[in-house]
């Protein structure tokens, strides 16, 4: 596609995590990182708890979010976040590994929609989480967006 980046997905995103504090923070391990797709996860810290003993709800939703963000750059093309939503189904406790997997379920030239699922451990659901992306005119490297002109 001529739109899309030489880069490799994963290339992008370690190149996204070198100024990613905060996912630097959550602790977030890239497993799978393809076009389009996008396998992360973390590992719940004492840190990360609510006033409940349990994990804050931003947690879940901060880990999809990387993800979202991960899978809509995947290609080449410089994405936002412009609309988002979580569904919560389970507590989350200290210690849980939780996994966040997108899927790409409509990409257009500038707007594309992905769901992320988030599991624990056990391959118990914990959340489902909705996301849309702009797609900018800008690129993760230059001789792409050269080559636009």
């Amino acid at each position: 596609m001529a739109e899309e980046s030489n880069m490799s997905a994963r290339e992008i995103v370690e190149k996204m995590m070198e100024h990613d504090a905060f996912s630097k923070w959550l602790g977030i391990e890239l497993v799978v990182i393809e076009k389009g797709y996008a396998k992360i996860k973390l590992t719940v810290r004492d840190e990360m708890l609510n006033g409940f003993g349990i994990a804050h709800g931003g947690i879940a939703y901060s880990l999809a979010d990387s993800a979202l963000a991960f899978a809509g750059n995947s290609h080449g093309q410089k994405a936002v976040s412009t609309n988002t939503s979580i569904a919560h189904f389970s507590e989350v406790k200290p210690g849980d590994v939780l996994t966040a997997v997108t899927h790409e379920v409509n990409k257009g030239r500038r707007v594309a929609h992905y769901q992320v699922n988030v599991t624990n451990q056990d391959d118990d659901d914990i959340a489902l989480f909705n996301g849309s992306i702009y797609r900018t005119s800008k690129y993760w490297i230059k001789e792409v967006a050269q080559e636009k002109e």
